[in-house]
């Protein structure tokens, strides 16, 4: 049975009808000696106890598209079949605009809370050797005969952790919000994209290369940019690209874009992090050496050549505020820093938050992705 389907949530609410019911109805009818009416009684409320957590549970899990599975759930899941060292720019040495086209098959989402026009597929990363699901959804001018001659710009977006690629469709509306906005002319008519980033059990890769555990940044910004340039009329160069996220995937959007000015032109951080310790579950934040590596404020500071991107960065006070206004006072030209202070009350650290934000984010993308 699914951990996200609609017999799950039935069979938990069911359960909890039956809970209720069993002490109403055998409280008093309960026989043998005391301490087996004690134990059995007690029993009953435990069942009570656990079908209501467990309702609980799966309502806020589909609200916030925290869990896809029992696999990711239980942290037994794993995506990753090698990790090689790959080398600075991640991709081990290949010409990836050489390596042979990777052309994928693609079925409506399987889940309907997505949406319409949501499509998966199932990707094997040749250079990153991480597989996965990757979700895509295509602007309402994509089929238009007027636009069979046009490149879409492309943003890629990131959940949380937990988090489920299906998060952006479901819990923040993207495309729902978007269609009519992009039909209006309101903002450009993006090609959306959410692959899994959820690839180590209960572990959070922090979207990051580290040989002999994870190549989550080769199969983020090298494996599904190729997929998604390889079948659809997507643009291939930087400047048609962007990374967006929230929370963990926040991070991993302003990182991925200040590391790969080659790949994308903007990146988009709702309630961020800089520190990889900002999610203790991190790989990243295992070593001071790692947290050094992956931070996004530090990399700004060392960076040679500061990167050629424009970032949003969106928070609240001591919730990615902070953050990024270390990040914009470091930032040199031609890297550019927008900075939101969310404010106080307008819902905390979650989706309620980023679904207000969607219109917003894609209104400053338009101004700053080739379209």
């Amino acid at each position: 049975m699914s951990l996200t389907g609609t017999p799950f949530l039935l069979t938990t609410i069911v359960l909890v009808v039956v809970a209720l019911a069993l002490p109403l109805t055998l409280w008093g009818k309960v026989g043998g000696p005391k301490a087996v009416r004690h134990v059995t009684r007690f029993f009953m409320l435990l069942f009570a106890q656990a079908t209501a957590i467990t309702l609980v549970f799966a309502i806020v899990n589909n609200a916030n598209g925290l869990f896809d599975n029992w696999a990711d759930l239980l942290g037994t899941g794993n995506h990753v079949r090698v990790a090689a060292d790959l080398g600075p720019d991640g991709t081990g040495g290949k010409s990836v605009k050489d390596e042979p086209k990777v052309l994928q098959k693609f079925t409506p989402a399987s889940d309907k809370r997505m949406g319409a026009g949501v499509q998966e597929t199932q990707l094997k990363g040749h250079i990153s050797g991480v597989e996965g699901e990757v979700y895509v959804w295509l602007p309402p001018q994509y089929d238009d005969p007027a636009y069979q001659d046009k490149k879409f710009p492309v943003v890629e977006v990131l959940p949380g952790f937990p988090g489920s690629a299906k998060a952006w469709f479901g819990s923040l509306e993207v495309n729902t919000q978007l269609k009519p906005m992009m039909e209006k002319g309101e903002v450009a008519p993006f090609i959306i994209v959410a692959p899994r980033t959820t690839l180590l059990g209960d572990v959070d890769t922090g979207c990051a290369n580290i040989p002999g555990k994870v190549n989550a940044d080769t199969w983020l910004s090298v494996d599904v940019r190729k997929m998604v340039v390889d079948n659809f009329r997507a643009e291939d160069k930087p400047d048609g690209w962007a990374v967006a996220g929230y929370s963990a995937g926040a991070h991993c959007a302003a990182k991925l874009a200040i590391a790969h000015p080659d790949r994308y032109r903007a990146g988009v951080s709702l309630s961020g992090y800089n520190d990889p310790s900002g999610e203790p579950a991190s790989l990243t934040a295992k070593t001071p050496e790692l947290r050094d590596e992956n931070n996004p404020w530090k990399m700004l500071q060392r960076a040679k050549t500061p990167p050629r991107v424009a970032l949003f960065i969106s928070g609240a006070e001591g919730d990615g505020y902070q953050g990024g206004i270390a990040i914009k006072q470091a930032a040199k030209a031609p890297t550019t820093v927008d900075v939101v202070k969310v404010p106080a009350g307008a819902g905390g650290h979650g989706t309620v938050v980023w679904e207000h934000q969607v219109p917003d984010v894609f209104r400053w993308l338009t101004k700053q992705v080739k379209h």
